[in-house]
């Protein structure tokens, strides 16, 4: 439950984390239900569609089994697909259950759901006039977002699978602020990470562990009297009851541009005292969706953050978090989380991201503006993490 220590990185608001080491690429796969890459400890997991049956638009896939080493799992009845979106389901109007086991329906990792958050999404693709390009300086767009409720839930990843979603999600994305003595210190969680409610397939087990994590026992308890099976101790409660604040998931920005959809999670992280001044940190976590069939590459990133302070800094480099993501049909997806700190209780951030087609023409993609709000009643910062 010790989480690892890390260093932020050396160009402070330059909104990139420091790269981390490469992984061998998971071995290819043939594909199978909604554009699932298939990974290679999940072939033993999901059941393939048959070539001569695919589940046809409009209808929900046939229910499957699907075998594990040691499980002997079974995926719940899922939603039926979007109709927009022929990929991917569309969102169940039940909510996921507390304790439930899942599939991630666009990484393939098992997990498990903590607890739920009751978010405020702001879409900037429903909301519907036509778009007045001009901005004010804070970076937004004339129009009106109004956000509505959503659900996202806290989980544990199976560590099995973390070595084959290395390359498209980050598996130590949730950080918290060290301490006193080092103002630029982080711990990360490993395994732990914020789903959407229609990215959940449930599945059932009967394995009283089901999930390889450090917490899982820590957190849990097998009871097949209960449905789903597991119990939570007392100690995820007294967790999740004294990091409330550093983990809480209250506002997510989403914005498509040429079928490139992104999507941003901002979280306060606390504020440390440096040089005779006050720092606030956040953390976000951005999520690159491709909603078309041809590839492309990102190459560019271009933030602009603005402090209540009055200043505005603008950062460009190549890639993000030292990598340039591909997105296809097959692996539509990429995830990873960076940090930004301000000498203000609050600002803004916003700007674009370059990708590159097959052809060798570029074109930009919004990164959908939002806030950075600290705790106005935080009266003690965080001291890594509670337990």
């Amino acid at each position: 439950g010790r989480g690892r220590s890390a260093g932020f990185p050396a160009q402070l608001g330059a909104g990139e984390s420091r790269p981390r080491p490469r992984l061998a690429s998971p071995r290819p796969a043939a594909p199978g239900i909604w554009r699932q890459p298939k990974l290679r400890g999940a072939e033993t997991w999901l059941a393939r569609p048959k070539p001569s049956s695919p589940p046809s638009r409009g209808k929900s896939p046939p229910r499957r089994s699907v075998g594990c080493r040691s499980d002997n799992l079974r995926l719940d009845p899922v939603p039926l697909r979007c109709c927009c979106c022929p990929a991917r389901p569309a969102q169940a109007a039940i909510p996921v259950s507390p304790l439930q086991l899942f599939l991630h329906s666009v990484f393939g990792y098992r997990g498990i759901v903590l607890f739920p958050w009751q978010a405020r999404l702001y879409d900037r693709d429903v909301t519907s006039p036509a778009r007045d390009k001009s901005e004010n300086a804070a970076g937004h767009g004339s129009k009106e977002v109004k956000g509505k409720t959503h659900t996202y839930y806290q989980v544990l990843i199976d560590a099995r699978d973390c070595p084959h979603i290395s390359q498209r999600s980050q598996t130590e994305a949730v950080t918290f602020l060290a301490n006193h003595d080092d103002s630029r210190a982080l711990y990360a969680i490993p395994g732990l990470d914020y789903v959407s409610h229609e990215d959940i397939l449930p599945y059932n087990s009967t394995d009283q562990v089901p999930i390889q994590h450090e917490l899982f026992e820590r957190f849990l308890i097998y009871d097949q009297t209960k449905v789903p099976p597991f119990v939570a101790r007392d100690t995820l409660c007294a967790w999740q009851e004294k990091n409330h604040p550093w983990l809480e998931l209250s506002d997510v920005h989403r914005e498509t541009t040429d079928n490139i959809r992104v999507t941003v999670i901002p979280f306060y992280m606390g504020m440390r005292e440096a040089q005779n001044s006050h720092v606030y940190w956040w953390r976000y976590c951005i999520r690159l969706e491709n909603l078309d069939s041809e590839v492309v590459q990102l190459r560019e990133r271009h933030w602009r953050i603005f402090s209540l302070s009055g200043t505005l800094e603008t950062v460009r480099g190549r890639g993000v978090v030292g990598r340039e993501p591909v997105l296809s049909k097959e692996q539509p997806a990429f995830q990873y989380s960076s940090h930004v700190s301000l000498q203000a209780s609050s600002g803004h951030m916003w700007g674009t991201f370059r990708f590159e087609r097959p052809d060798g023409s570029h074109f930009d993609v919004r990164i959908p503006p939002f806030s950075l709000e600290s705790n106005k009643d935080e009266k003690t910062p965080p001291s890594g993490v509670h337990w």
